[in-house]
């Protein structure tokens, strides 16, 4: 966490609308992380979205914090207990949230209410930053729902990261106003899962479109096809 990390940016493309970049994170000597980035000046053109579902507004919703009860407390892995209990940057305030003390299988789709819990700039590449931050939250727990896990990461019974990510902001961002993330998970095969997500600000405007691929595991199934000798290589 503490070993330094190394940007190689590499300058793509300078068009008159638009530009890309490809950026590399190296740590130890390797690559840790790839980014494709594509921006475009502002234009006018045809304009249509998808509608935003019909939901209550979070004022109607208790946040994280207020559904992690004693007695719900007491059922996370210590692990995951100072995670899922500690303050975070951003309120969420879940739709139709799994029972964690009697968990049940859901259809793979889900809605959360957002907001920064302080104050933003106002800076919009600050926005979109904290936005595309805040958008790997939530989004590969729906690939969980249709198998009645009751914790994110599976209540320690599966092995869950991020494998992919991608973002596409339609429309100027505001992350210190409500916000409405909706998800569903379309498919899950083969240790992986897939995830796609809308976000709408509280008028109904769409604002950002979301997918993910991730890792979605069994310990010890398959142990011949997830192992290698060189543990740097093992997820």
């Amino acid at each position: 966490m503490e070993a330094p990390i190394i940007y190689e940016v590499d300058r793509a493309r300078d068009g008159g609308s638009f530009s890309v970049r490809r950026v590399v994170a190296i740590q130890h000597g390797r690559p840790i992380f790839n980014m494709a980035v594509s921006f475009h000046i502002e234009e006018d053109g045809l304009t249509h979205q998808s509608e935003m579902p019909k939901v209550e507004g979070p004022e109607n919703f208790k946040n994280l914090n207020e559904l992690m009860t004693d007695e719900v407390v007491k059922l996370i892995p210590e692990k995951l207990r100072k995670f899922l209990t500690k303050e975070r940057p951003f309120e969420f305030r879940p739709i139709n949230p799994i029972n964690i003390l009697k968990p049940e299988k859901l259809p793979p789709s889900k809605q959360v209410w957002i907001k920064a819990a302080e104050n933003v700039t106002d800076d919009l590449v600050l926005h979109q930053c904290l936005l595309a931050y805040v958008s790997d939250f939530e989004l590969l727990g729906t690939c969980l729902r249709p198998h009645g896990f009751a914790l994110p990461f599976g209540d320690g019974k599966l092995q869950v990261a991020s494998l992919d990510h991608a973002i596409w902001f339609h429309r100027k961002v505001k992350v210190d106003d409500w916000f409405l993330y909706t998800s569903d998970s379309p498919n899950a095969h083969g240790a992986r899962g897939f995830a796609r997500g809308k976000i709408f600000n509280r008028e109904g405007t769409l604002l950002a479109s979301v997918t993910q691929e991730g890792l979605i595991r069994i310990p010890d199934a398959n142990k011949k096809n997830t192992r290698t000798s060189d543990p740097r290589l093992q997820i």
